[in-house]
């Protein structure tokens, strides 16, 4: 997957996944960001994917609060409260579908083209990619400057506007709403 650092700032050390490609994304089905995965000291997940910010610089367009997920964060170090049982967060994100699979595949092609100069064959599997996964913002969102868009420009706002009304699908746990 990468390697693993140990990252020192100051009052904490905590360590930090480096990785190359999009493996994360893979393997814990990660298809939009922000997403925040919570693993304790043994490497064992304690919340699953899940939307937090830590800050609400974006709650304008997201209108997901930060604090709710600040205060669970501080309950779940402080106390030893996990936001959710090992049951539930076993259960709370669902498995790639066959298309966002093969998707992640033409964009792990795509990638590798690009890098070995073939434009045309980056371009043809990402566009391919965004088609098979139309709502995963780690393949749209990331291919946009690969494809020579603004990843904050109107084909981002477009692609967010069709992802909000499709349901706003997401493989984890949502964000908790300012409305909820």
């Amino acid at each position: 997957m990468g390697k693993r650092i140990v990252v020192n700032a100051g009052l904490i050390e905590t360590r930090v996944a480096v990785q190359d490609g999009n493996v994360l994304t893979e393997l814990y089905a990660i298809s939009n960001v922000p997403t925040v995965i919570w693993f304790d000291e043994h490497d064992t997940i304690v919340r699953p994917n899940g939307v937090a910010f830590g800050t609400d610089m974006f709650l304008a367009f997201t209108n997901v609060e930060s604090q709710p997920h600040m205060d669970a964060v501080r309950r779940w170090v402080r106390e030893g409260e996990a936001p959710i049982t090992a049951e539930v967060a076993r259960e709370a994100v669902g498995d790639l579908t066959e298309d966002e699979v093969r998707a992640r595949l033409h964009f792990r092609i795509a990638v590798h083209a690009r890098r070995a100069g073939d434009d045309d064959t980056a371009r043809r599997h990402l566009v391919r990619a965004g088609e098979l996964a139309p709502h995963d913002w780690t393949i749209r969102r990331a291919a946009m400057p690969l494809l020579g868009d603004d990843p904050f420009g109107e084909k981002f706002f477009a692609m967010a506007e069709e992802w909000e009304k499709a349901g706003k699908p997401y493989h984890g746990i949502p964000g908790v709403t300012a409305t909820s």
